[in-house]
Parts: structure tokens; sequence; C-alpha cells
């Protein structure tokens, strides 16, 4: 499932490509009544919240730039959006919404959700969101308010999208690893200072994630070039610690990478390293 990244830098896309009228339509047929009432109208902004995509939408002649309606979009595990210059190739039947202005068009396939929702209903996912670490209304505070009280392991509250939005396994591995903290450890064992510095942490990397549309979590001493060994070879791409390396050498301890099942996820983490 993609990480919170992604759909930053597909809000990002979305309304570099196609601010302005567009032509919806849904090939596919699943939203077609939706597509038919957009048709024509003004993409007027795209919004991220976690894994949650937001595209806002407006009457054409309407000289007010704040949108009217929103769909939203969970990739969910098999989601994916094309982005490409126009024309536009003809479409395949396993396109849900298809975007499409004089220069862009975007196609989104094989999504959990892509749903016309009100302001009132947006205002509500939103709501039931923890905060994300790549929007600028974010409340860190918010989020340690709810890990600071729970028995629940760090490595399972980094997960839940009620606490904290956008992390997914991959950054959730990671920087656990990059601050040395026990996957297992309950939230309420997680100190303010500890808390502050993976959120700081995470925020940045996946800042990073957006620019680059990768998630490379190595410090520059421990890159391929740096340390003499031979790059990353996997489809998720980029540089990392323990995520997909169990069995592998740690980079820092040299120890065996270690994984566990945990919430239904695959764990990844280094036992030598990870102690606090």
């Amino acid at each position: 499932m993609p990480e919170g990244h992604t759909i930053h830098r597909l809000a990002q896309d979305y309304a570099a490509r196609l601010t302005g009228e567009v032509a919806v339509s849904s090939p596919q047929g699943k939203f077609s009544d939706a597509a038919a009432l957009l048709d024509g109208s003004a993409l007027r902004t795209a919004d991220a919240h976690g894994k949650h995509l937001f595209l806002g939408f407006g009457a054409l002649t309407d000289p007010d730039p704040e949108p009217t309606s929103w769909v939203h979009v969970h990739l969910g595990l098999f989601g994916k959006v094309a982005l490409g210059d126009a024309p536009a190739p003809p479409p395949t039947d396993t396109v849900r919404l298809r975007l499409a202005n004089a220069t862009s068009y975007a196609d989104l396939r094989g999504p959990t959700t892509c749903a016309l929702i009100t302001d009132a209903e947006k205002a509500a996912l939103h709501a039931r969101l923890g905060p994300d670490p790549l929007r600028p209304d974010a409340d860190p505070a918010a989020a340690y308010a709810r890990v600071r009280r729970s028995r629940t392991t760090i490595a399972a509250l980094l997960m839940d999208q009620k606490v904290i939005a956008g992390v997914g396994n991959v950054y959730r591995a990671e920087v656990l690893f990059r601050h040395r903290i026990d996957p297992y450890r309950a939230g309420r064992d997680v100190t303010p200072g500890e808390w502050d510095a993976i959120w700081a942490d995470l925020a940045a990397l996946m800042r990073e994630g957006v620019r680059n549309n990768r998630i490379d979590t190595v410090r520059p001493e421990h890159t391929p070039e740096a340390m003499g060994r031979p790059p990353r070879v996997d489809d998720h791409g980029g540089e990392v610690y323990v995520y997909r390396r169990a069995g592998q050498a740690c980079h820092l301890c040299g120890g065996a990478v270690r994984t566990a099942g945990l919430a239904a996820r695959n764990l990844f983490w280094c036992p030598a390293c990870q102690t606090h």
C-alpha cells in the first residue's frame, strides 16, 4: 500500500497538471454518475491527509476558488494513478476515473475508494485521522497524547492511522531503527524527547520522499558509495536499513536483521541495534 509521501506527491502532481477546466469520465463505469456531474467543471485543488487523496472541484463559472465538492480517493493495496501528457491514449475498461485537459491526463485504476463527497464528509474523514507529518496543520502533541497512554507497542501505534496518518510499514521500520528503539516497547514508555525526535525524523524523511518520489532512509555515511557495498536491489527501490532485509547483515553492527508478524504486517528490525 502506498505510504503518505506518495499521496502527497500525487496531490502536487494533480494540482500542477490538471488545475482548471477538466474533462471527467469513468471508462470502467463504476464512477459514471459522479463523473457526469463533474465533467467540464474546474479542479480547484488537491489535498492529501495520510493515505487519503482529495480532489476539490467547483463550477467553471463560479468565481469562488473554494471547492464545492470533492472526490475522495484511497488507493488501498492495488490502486494506481498514471499521469501523462496529452493527448491521452484510448482508455481501457480498468480506468475508474480519468481527468484530462489540453496538456495532461490522469488515470486512476483499482482504488479501494473513489467517491464523490461533501465538505462535511471530508471534514469527518479528517477528524478520524491522526496528524500527518506532511501537513502544515499537524500537531505532534496530539499524536503523542495517544501514544503515551497506550500499552500497545510503538511499532503498532505508528501504523495506526488514527494515531499518526501516512506512516506505513517502510517508514515505521526505518524510523525505529534510526532511533535505536525496540519496536516492541509500549507506547507509554516512549519519552517526550524520543517522540519529538521520531516525529521530526518522519517529517524530514517523508518530505524527501515527496521530492524524490521514493523512500531512502540511510544516512550519508551508510550509502553504498560510502560503505563500498552493492546497492539495494528491490522492487520497492530506495536504500533502507532493515525493511525487507530479513536475514541480511545490519549495515551498522553486522548482525542479522529479523522479521516477525505484528498487527497483520511484517515487522523488520535489528535486535542488536534496537535496544532502547
